[in-house]
């Protein structure tokens, strides 16, 4: 089999752009942030590339890293806003930015977030932006389930519980708000401090930031806090934060989960399907967090799709 040169080449072109850009570059080694089919990212001191998606194509990351670059106080400025080509992939460059420390969960910077998502939804976009990928990313997980899965019980669970969801949260259907900014895919992986290792937080990964239902940015903390991942303190911090900071996506008291409920229940599906997916992958049964997931889809299924809440339009 032909290796991938891929890795190797991004490789010699971030080493490459982190010299063309300083004089003095602390060299040492060229790390491997990640390496997966829809993304390879490789970091040589304080410069970042990332290779995207296969299916992704310059009329839709273009605008998207330009939106960034306009945003510098919500998103970390890429290096360039004309992303490069290397095998058929598109790279962007980026300056590095710590990332949240996983084993520090005490620290989660949830009042950031939050922040950031309530500063970015009342954003106007500042360019004509494609819609936001969070359906059609939930849709994609869905296919390669149903590609990929065995008929069982769980793989039967989130079939159903995807079944009860609106058509646009399906990407079936345009999302009934095509006007308002966000993010697409916001977790805590999605935050860095720049300047490293203290500087204010920042948003990054810009492949699904569009225009669309921008309850979708706080679905996957919702979905977590409902299926019993995410304590009730934690949940409640983000979103008194964000009701603090002037978030227009949910009321300013009151009960969320009109809102919420869609997207919720579609980031719980998603989530459920990559988890299967992966499981049968690695040849290996569902862990605890992963079948608490199918759980929650069981119990989704058994809501008629005329209940299913609709956020506000």
């Amino acid at each position: 089999m032909t290796p991938n040169p891929l890795l190797p080449d991004l490789t010699v072109r971030v080493r490459s752009e982190a010299h063309s850009r300083t004089s003095a570059c602390p060299c040492g080694a060229t790390v491997t942030l990640a390496d997966r089919p829809d993304a390879t990212v490789v970091r040589h001191a304080g410069t970042v590339a990332k290779a995207h998606a296969p299916d992704l194509t310059p009329t839709e990351l273009t605008p998207r890293l330009t939106a960034a670059a306009h945003l510098p106080g919500l998103f970390l400025s890429p290096l360039d806003a004309t992303p490069a080509d290397l095998h058929g992939r598109l790279v962007s460059f980026w300056p590095y930015g710590t990332p949240v420390d996983p084993d520090d969960p005490d620290a989660a910077p949830w009042e950031a977030a939050a922040d950031l998502l309530a500063r970015l939804h009342r954003t106007p976009a500042p360019a004509p932006l494609p819609a936001m990928r969070g359906p059609v990313k939930a849709a994609l997980a869905m296919s390669r389930l149903r590609t990929g899965a065995a008929d069982g019980p769980a793989t039967g669970a989130v079939l159903r519980a995807w079944a009860t969801l609106p058509p646009w949260a399906r990407a079936e259907a345009p999302q009934p708000d095509r006007s308002t900014l966000c993010h697409g895919d916001l977790h805590l992986g999605q935050l860095v401090r720049h300047p490293a290792p203290d500087g204010p937080w920042r948003l990054i990964d810009v492949d699904d930031l569009g225009v669309g239902v921008a309850a979708w940015d706080l679905g996957r903390p919702a979905a977590w806090y409902a299926c019993g991942l995410l304590p009730p303190e934690e949940w409640h911090r983000f979103l008194a934060a964000y009701r603090a900071a002037g978030g227009p996506v949910v009321p300013a008291d009151g009960d969320p989960w009109p809102t919420l409920d869609v997207p919720a229940r579609a980031l719980t599906v998603q989530t459920a399907a990559r988890a299967i997916t992966k499981a049968l992958a690695e040849g290996r049964a569902l862990d605890e967090v992963e079948q608490a997931l199918i759980d929650a889809c069981d119990r989704m299924g058994s809501v008629p799709p005329e209940l299913v809440h609709e956020p506000a339009k």
